[in-house]
């Protein structure tokens, strides 16, 4: 691994930080609903509302993996899958009907859209892996031999 400089280390800790946003902000704020009202609300759309964050931080993971010379397929490869996963959602949803409310939740359709969103969240996952694997190889110390 080269390049171990300041940008770098700039670079993977704030795109770590942007692509796991999404993914723990629903799961902090239930946890903060649960303790406070005592009512367990969980909003499983937040990933896909906060997915410029995780498209940001992934882009800026991806520039460092490039760098870095390390993680590129895992970070490329989950950025990808995020994309066309979240567009191809939407394009069902609205292809469906779902979109607009002339399809009730609920059968086929909906089941689809949810894989969607879930395929798009396990990949946002696999990015922000591989941020914190880029994390621990930049910051990793070397062993000296003697």
């Amino acid at each position: 691994m080269e390049n171990k400089g300041a940008l770098t280390k700039g670079l993977v800790i704030t795109g770590t930080v942007l692509v796991w946003l999404p993914i723990l902000a629903p799961i902090l704020l239930s946890a903060v609903s649960l303790t406070i009202d005592g009512i367990f609300r969980f909003d499983y759309l937040m990933p896909a509302e906060l997915g410029l964050f995780a498209f940001g931080g992934g882009i800026l993971l991806l520039v460092a993996a490039i760098r870095t010379h390390s993680h590129m397929k895992l970070i490329g490869w989950g950025l990808g899958i995020a994309f066309v996963m979240i567009l191809g959602g939407q394009a069902l949803a609205v292809a469906t009907g779902l979109a607009d409310g002339s399809t009730a939740i609920g059968g086929w359709q909906w089941i689809l859209v949810l894989s969607s969103l879930a395929i798009y969240v396990l990949a946002i996952v696999d990015v922000g892996i591989g941020g914190i694997l880029l994390l621990r190889n930049l910051f990793k110390h070397r062993q000296l031999s003697m």
